[in-house]
C-alpha cells in the first residue's frame, strides 16, 4: 500500500474524534488566556468536583518568566460567599489540580468575583475523558505503590511523559 500524503487543503478522509478536533480549534484561543490546550477549563469539574465547578470556572493562567509551572490561576466566581471557601480550601484545591496533572502546575489562585458563563461546568464536562496512550513499562513500575492516589498520579505523571516523549520525535 502506497503511503498517502496529504496537501494543504486536501481532504483526509479520516475520522477523529471531536476532543481531538475540538483542542485542536482551541488551542489557539486557550494558549493567549496561559490555559495551554484548555485542559484545565474542559476537565474543570472533575478535577474539583461538581459543587465548586457549579459556582466557579478557570479564566487564565499567568506565569512568570514564561515557565509553564508555578503558575497563578486566575478563577472567576459567580459570589463573594464561594469566593471566601474557596480561599480556605485553596490548599486542597492547589493539591488537586496538580495532582491531576502530574506536576506543580499552578501557585497561586486569585478569585475573580463576576458572572459565569451560560454553561454550567458540571454538565459540560459530562462526556468522559480519553486517556493519553499508555506506556506499559509505566504500569509496571507502579504495581508496587499501595496507595492508590499516589499510584494513579504516578501513572499519569508517566503516562504524559511518554506521550510527550513520543510527539516530540
Amino acid at each position: 500500500m502506497a503511503a498517502y500524503r496529504s496537501r494543504p487543503g486536501e481532504r483526509r478522509n479520516r475520522t477523529e474524534t471531536l476532543g481531538t478536533t475540538v483542542s485542536r480549534l482551541t488551542k489557539s484561543i486557550f494558549g493567549n488566556r496561559g490555559l495551554a490546550d484548555g485542559t484545565v477549563a474542559k476537565e474543570w469539574c472533575q478535577i474539583v468536583g461538581p459543587m465548586i465547578a457549579k459556582h466557579s470556572r478557570p479564566d487564565r493562567i499567568t506565569y512568570a518568566n514564561r515557565e509553564r509551572h508555578s503558575g497563578l490561576l486566575h478563577l472567576r466566581v459567580d459570589h463573594s460567599a464561594m469566593a471566601t471557601e474557596l480561599q480556605h480550601l485553596e490548599p486542597q484545591l492547589l493539591e488537586r489540580i496538580n495532582g491531576y496533572f502530574g506536576f506543580k502546575a499552578v501557585a497561586k489562585m486569585r478569585f475573580i468575583h463576576g458572572p459565569l458563563t451560560d454553561q454550567p461546568a458540571a454538565e459540560a464536562s459530562a462526556a468522559p475523558r480519553l486517556e493519553p496512550p499508555q506506556n506499559p513499562a509505566v504500569a509496571q513500575e507502579v504495581t508496587t505503590i499501595e496507595d492508590r492516589e499516589l499510584r494513579e498520579a504516578l501513572t499519569r505523571l508517566g503516562n504524559a511523559v511518554y506521550y510527550h516523549d513520543t510527539q516530540s520525535k
